[in-house]
């Protein structure tokens, strides 16, 4: 079953290089978008996808969070450093 996420990053250049990582992993929709204003402010970039899991591991160090998208509503799946 394929769930909707979507990852947030304090730099553009981190959701750049995690956005590429998705898609060579073959990941369904990666795309880079704007960031929904009530996820977050930092770059104003993330990375719109779809998996069974939330690919953590092709998520740059800069990574912000990553939530999984239900409708209209966003669930913290990862919350990254500081």
């Amino acid at each position: 079953m394929s769930e909707q996420y979507v990852a947030t990053f304090h730099t553009h250049l981190a959701a750049l290089r995690s956005c590429n990582a998705l898609k060579k992993q073959g990941i369904a929709g990666a795309r880079l978008a704007p960031v929904p204003r009530r996820l977050s402010s930092s770059c104003g970039t993330c990375a719109f996808y779809e998996g069974a899991e939330p690919m953590l591991s092709c998520m740059d160090s800069d990574v912000e969070a990553v939530y999984r998208r239900t409708g209209e509503e966003f669930v913290l799946v990862h919350k990254g450093e500081e």
